[in-house]
């Protein structure tokens, strides 16, 4: 059974959900501000879950093509192995998962729940709802 973290990297907040491959469902968990703090956060949240396997959202535009915010997703991946390395914490497996339109379907799923207020896009529950969403796509792409 492997145990999944995955994040969907913002320059504010790191959206945040979890799974296992037995239960095979995304569950979003709570979002981690980019504060500083954050890789410690990562770090502990894995530690609590005992995770084996990061999935990381890999932004891209319409055309497939990388941006800004992929490099910046990669050094912030980078910093991640550096903080665990510098711990001598067990880095879990990192894959990238593409994210295309993540954000849209993660409020689009909100809204059809009536869940999404201004005060919910601030406390970044898009964003966990966001990193549940590549963590069933990665799920399903083990089948």
């Amino acid at each position: 059974i492997m145990r999944i973290l995955s994040l969907d990297v913002g320059e504010k907040r790191v959206g945040v959900a979890f799974a296992d491959t037995a239960v095979k469902i995304a569950v979003p968990q709570e979002m981690i501000p980019v504060d500083g703090e954050e890789l410690a956060n990562i770090a502990k949240v894995c530690r609590l879950k005992n995770v084996d396997t990061l999935v990381v959202g890999n932004p891209r535009n319409s055309k497939g093509e990388e941006t800004k915010q992929t490099e910046f997703v990669r050094q912030f991946v980078d910093k991640i192995r550096a903080f665990f390395d510098q711990k001598g914490q067990n880095l879990p497996k990192i894959f990238f998962q593409d994210e295309s339109l993540t954000s849209v379907q993660a409020e689009s799923n909100l809204s059809r729940r009536k869940e999404l207020s201004r005060r919910d896009r601030a406390e970044g529950i898009v964003d966990s709802e966001a990193a549940a969403i590549i963590l069933q796509d990665y799920l399903e792409s083990l089948n």
